[in-house]
């Protein structure tokens, strides 16, 4: 399993941003994906899960209404665009291959102004 992320960056409050995530070595086509995230000091937490086509995502309360993950099964790519940005949303973001326990490098998401 292989996972790269992409995206992050430093953006202000109210601002937006589009994580990407590239996975090989699994049937993506067939994958449950989730982001996660990890802020300082803090424990990593689940923020959303996209099943197999056809399958309505899941999101965490804070990421409902802000948030959307999506995919492309072609490019085996899973995105999060990620809206209205609160400094509370400052994390490294994961995404992740929930039948596996390996976890990419992840990307630094900062909201700041």
């Amino acid at each position: 399993v292989r996972l790269v992320e992409s995206g992050g960056g430093l953006v202000p409050p109210g601002g937006s941003l589009n994580l990407s995530c590239v996975g090989s070595g699994f049937s993506f086509s067939s994958a449950n994906m989730a982001w996660f995230r990890q802020a300082a000091g803090g424990r990593r937490e689940w923020v959303a899960t996209i099943p197999p086509v056809g399958e309505a995502p899941h999101y965490q309360n804070f990421a409902k209404d802000r948030f959307v993950i999506s995919r492309n099964d072609a490019e085996k790519m899973v995105f999060l665009q990620m809206n209205a940005l609160r400094p509370a949303d400052t994390a490294v973001y994961y995404c992740k291959y929930t039948a596996s326990s390996f976890w990419g490098r992840g990307t630094q998401v900062t909201v700041s102004s």
